[in-house]
C-alpha cells in the first residue's frame, strides 16, 4: 500500500478518518501494518501491501 493513499482511504463503515500504525515498510511501500478507526474502535489489517477493509463481520 502506497502511504499516499492515506489521503483519500476512511472507513468503511462510519466514513472516519484511519489512523495508520505501520509494522514492516520498504521505500515505496507499506508492507504490513493496520489502521484503526477510534470513532468505531475497530482495526483494518494491512498484510502484503494490501489493506483489508472489509467491514467487521464479513471477513473470510
Amino acid at each position: 500500500m502506497k502511504e499516499s493513499i492515506m489521503e483519500i482511504i476512511v472507513c468503511p463503515v462510519c466514513k472516519g478518518t484511519l489512523e495508520l500504525t505501520v509494522t514492516e515498510k520498504t521505500d515505496a511501500e507499506i508492507i504490513r501494518g493496520s489502521l484503526l478507526c477510534r470513532k468505531c474502535d475497530y482495526s483494518y489489517s494491512i498484510k502484503d501491501s494490501i489493506p483489508n477493509l472489509l467491514p467487521p463481520g464479513m471477513n473470510c
